[in-house]
């Protein structure tokens, strides 16, 4: 039996209105959905008569290894079913994409990859502070906190750096910015569980970044240095609340009413 087309369905950070419409549309077609661990729930309402598999990774705890992942994928793949490899936020941004690519081409079988909402896209929406700045913040940089190895680096590449999974280094994270050359009073911004109704979000200086780990302690944490997290000069005026969504649809119900009817 010739296989079909793998689909990687980015499933965007948090809540499951934050999925694309293709990707709605290609888990509404799955009849096997292999899911990482922050996906939505919700985004089974999308797939109902799927087989879900969990081939959720996580730090620091119990996770399915990277080999079992591939080789599922193509496992799953050569029974002829319609697969998608369901990943949260942006399957290329410290999505371990590449991995799974290779293992597809390298046992002959195609793929295709739809794009979607990354975590620093949905923290910069939740505070309501553009990644870029005119005048101020012509670049940025996607940085994972921890290396391969599970050192901390730092670094000022850019006018506005964002680190990934970094909620349980943030003490040691500002030591790292002021090493790099950030100024003490360089403004941060920490925002967990961006994308969903529960996010949380809290602004420091570098130098006072140690003091986010109370309120982001054990929650997936995207830290924002430098002309990103500067608030607006109206500030108060758009001031985010910590229940509010702003990317997205208006409920996950109605996209799937809206996708699959």
């Amino acid at each position: 039996m010739n296989p079909q087309p793998v689909l990687f369905v980015s499933a965007g950070p948090g809540a499951a209105d934050l999925i694309t419409v293709r990707g709605a549309r290609a888990l509404a077609a799955a009849e096997v959905v292999l899911f990482d661990a922050l996906t939505d729930p919700a985004l089974r309402d999308l797939a109902p008569h799927a087989e879900w598999i969990d081939v959720g990774k996580r730090g620091f705890c119990d996770s399915t290894k990277q080999t079992a992942i591939n080789a599922a994928l193509v496992k799953q793949a050569r029974t002829g079913r319609r697969i998608v490899r369901l990943k949260g936020g942006d399957a290329s941004i410290f999505g371990r994409l590449e991995e799974e690519l290779i293992a597809l081409h390298e046992a002959g079988i195609a793929s295709e990859v739809v794009p979607g909402v990354t975590a620093a896209i949905a923290a910069a929406a939740h505070l309501q502070r553009p990644l870029t700045r005119r005048g101020a913040g012509r670049s940025v940089s996607l940085t994972t906190a921890m290396t391969k190895d599970g050192d901390l680096q730092a670094a000022r590449s850019a006018d506005t750096e964002v680190f990934y999974m970094a909620g349980r280094q943030l003490a040691a994270l500002g030591r790292k910015l002021l090493e790099a050359g950030w100024p003490a009073d360089t403004p941060v911004a920490a925002v967990s569980r961006a994308g969903c109704a529960d996010a949380l979000s809290s602004d420091h200086t570098v130098a006072e970044l140690a003091a986010a780990s109370l309120l982001h302690r054990g929650r997936p944490t995207v830290v924002t240095v430098g002309a990103g997290a500067r608030a607006l000069a109206s500030a108060s005026r758009f001031a985010p609340t910590n229940s509010t969504i702003t990317p997205g649809l208006a409920s996950h119900q109605g996209l799937t009413r809206s996708l699959i009817d």
